[in-house]
């Protein structure tokens, strides 16, 4: 433990001797030329005292972000720990009447940002560090900020961080005066897999831009390099959204799967169960808000449960108050339903208005995990391609081990023989019924995570979940899953040469040759009947 201690001390030392070498305090003129004046001068000014790498300079390019620094025709002056001093000395003072607060437009404020960036590249923390290269990443950097980068990069020894300052260091290079300092970073710019690096390359490559034909050369060579590298991390983003959409759509299709495929009820409200279910989950996340804050981020395991529930309970009452009457009359079904979709859009919009409300994400759901430098995986949608397999997992258990699902296939097989039997086909009939609601209920809840909450949230989904039910096969869990997954990644890889409007009628067609090719869909339903 001393030895490490030592070590760091020696690493901080060196790092120290590297960056403050040929280095000049900042004087109480350049905080001046820095604070007052025109914007291009005060840029200049600061960019060439980030240059010396100065320490002094953080402490007062901060005062600066943080409006603590005021100036008169003279001097600036620094507001610290209660105290005010002249800028670039340690010379306590109290600033005149006339004296104003410095005023930073946004590129100003840019350009603090950049410096200040550059100037954390000098502390001993690798997370500083790290940030500090990634800030300055989202900000234009200036020609004269580059002895500072380049004495940061021959001090650095962390390896990632040193291939970071290497391509922070060529993007800058590459407009310097000098070509072979210009072929030097061209050639090292092939190395990256940035969207920016991308961009810089061909900004080069305009017209007039850069006249040197081998500098040229290598830019080219470096472009094509770099798309490759973004083409791959593009790919992998629309596999992943089609994945996520996929698991979006076996949500939804999972409960219509049962209250279609083995009741042969067309519902035409499951999308309101779904909205039903996201608003449940609204509910739960303002009780929390008002109640229980300080454990807002479990939210949402409590509203899970919730709003299976609360889509299963108006299942049930659906089932019993109007669907029971009509097993049989499918065109009745759909009439009925539809209506009854309307109503509960109604009722959404007489509880809690008309306009959608706010879901917010937990702590643990927000942010994502970078793969590449052009893709990064949400992990609200990781989360809910977890949840539908975890939903999948516990139905098709449920329909396969259970004395319920035991029951609701020997119903669905033959209605007739299970009441024989002494099967209570009309409670199985509720309990199905339920069952498909209270799935679209977590439907809601997922899609709430990732989509505007409102009264119309189902209207977006039934369409798609019917498809996806019909090309699976009538009845088939597994065919719910492929034809799901399939028609999510075949969406989003549409999109990208058709557009969304034309890839959803080039999904429609494909769907319907599929359908009068093989109308029992990717997996028939085995029975021993005729029909069968």
């Amino acid at each position: 433990m001393v030895l490490r201690k030592l070590l760091s001390v020696a690493q901080v030392l060196s790092l120290w001797l590297v960056l403050s070498g040929g280095s000049h305090a900042l004087t109480a003129q350049q905080a001046l030329t820095i604070a007052a004046g025109e914007t291009d001068e005060r840029i200049a000014a600061l960019n060439a005292a980030a240059g010396e790498g100065d320490p002094a300079l953080a402490a007062f390019v901060q005062a600066m972000l943080d409006d603590g620094v005021k100036v008169d025709a003279q001097q600036a002056y620094v507001v610290r720990e209660g105290k005010t001093f002249v800028a670039g000395t340690d010379t306590e003072a109290t600033p005149p009447v006339d004296a104003e607060d410095v005023v930073n437009n946004n590129r100003m404020r840019g350009a603090l940002e950049a410096a200040l960036g550059v100037l954390k590249l000098v502390s001993p923390d690798v997370t500083v560090r790290a940030a500090a290269l990634t800030e300055l990443a989202r900000n234009p950097l200036d020609e004269a900020q580059l002895p500072m980068i380049e004495k940061a990069y021959a001090a650095e020894t962390d390896a990632a961080l040193k291939a970071r300052l290497e391509n922070l260091r060529a993007t800058l290079l590459v407009s310097v005066a000098d070509p072979a300092r210009r072929l030097e970073a061209a050639t090292a710019l092939g190395a990256s897999a940035e969207s920016g690096v991308k961009s810089l390359l061909q900004e080069r490559l305009a017209a007039g831009v850069e006249t040197d034909p081998a500098v040229r050369v290598a830019l080219l060579k470096s472009l094509a390099s770099v798309e490759s590298r973004l083409a791959w991390g593009e790919r992998l983003g629309v596999v992943f959204t089609g994945i996520s959409l996929g698991s979006i759509l076996l949500l939804v299709a999972l409960g219509l799967a049962i209250t279609y495929g083995l009741m042969g009820v067309i519902n035409m409200a499951h999308g309101e169960l779904m909205m039903i279910g996201a608003y449940a989950t609204y509910v739960v996340q303002n009780a929390f808000r008002a109640w229980l804050p300080d454990l807002f981020d479990a939210y949402v395991l409590v509203a899970i449960p919730v709003s299976f529930l609360s889509a299963a309970l108006v299942g049930a009452v659906l089932e019993r108050s109007v669907i029971r009457w009509l097993y049989g009359r499918p065109l009745e079904t759909l009439l009925a339903t539809w209506g009854i979709s309307l109503m509960l859009m109604q009722a959404v919009r007489s509880l809690f208005g008309a306009q959608n409300v706010a879901v917010e994400n937990p702590a643990w759901l927000s942010g994502g995990v970078q793969v590449a430098s052009n893709l990064i995986l949400p992990f609200n949608r990781l989360a809910i391609v977890a949840f539908a397999f975890l939903v999948l997992g516990g139905v098709a258990l449920m329909i396969s081990r259970t004395r319920l699902g035991l029951f609701v296939r020997g119903v669905t097989q033959n209605r007739r023989m299970a009441s024989c039997m002494g099967v209570n086909t009309a409670r199985i009939d509720t309990y199905a019924f339920s069952l498909g609601a209270g799935i679209a209920g977590l439907a809601g809840c997922a899609l709430s995570q990732v989509g505007n909450v409102g009264p119309d949230l189902g209207q977006g989904y039934i369409v798609d979940a019917f498809m996806v039910v019909v090309t699976g096969g009538v009845g088939q869990l597994a065919g719910t899953v492929y034809a799901a997954l399939g028609l999510g990644v075949l969406n989003k890889f549409l999109e990208g040469f058709a557009g969304a409007v034309l890839a959803k009628i080039m999904v429609l067609v494909c769907i319907v040759v599929f359908i009068q090719k093989r109308p029992q869909g990717l997996f028939a339903m085995k029975g021993r009947s005729a029909e069968a």
